[in-house]
């Protein structure tokens, strides 16, 4: 079976798989290639995969939808991260959570700043008035 992790920007998989654990609302899943079709929703957490003759690879998924459909499993999802082991899954999610809450509080900061020179502004208009 096939398996597909489309992203927002990106393609970021798609590849032959003989086996797919992952993590749904209701509970835990696990798929083989003749599954019957179906949808989910998935929960954060850490999907499993295995490609034919290959070692387990992981990826971390942030809150998606999983569709299986004859021999296409896809998933939409709007943040991903793929690791081959656990620990460099969990150094690369770290790096990435970092990498977001700088640029989140970077925005704060510029927002913060636009609203004070909105009401200057304002101030400084209704005194000229």
């Amino acid at each position: 079976m096939t398996l597909t992790v489309l992203l927002p920007s990106e393609v970021l998989l798609s590849e032959e798989v003989v086996r797919i654990k992952a993590k749904a609302v209701n509970g835990s899943l696990g798929i083989l290639p003749r599954h019957i079709d179906f949808v989910t929703a998935l929960a954060p957490g850490v999907l499993i995969f295995q490609a034919p003759r290959k070692a387990e690879e992981y990826l971390a998924v942030d809150h998606g939808i999983l569709v299986k459909c004859g021999p296409q499993v896809r998933v939409s999802t709007r943040n991903a991260v793929r690791g081959s082991s656990l620990a460099e899954l969990a150094q690369e999610v770290d790096k990435r959570f970092r990498a977001q809450e700088e640029l989140e509080k970077q925005a704060r900061a510029l927002e913060v700043k636009l609203e004070t020179d909105l009401v200057r502004r304002l101030l400084e208009e209704e005194r000229n008035a």
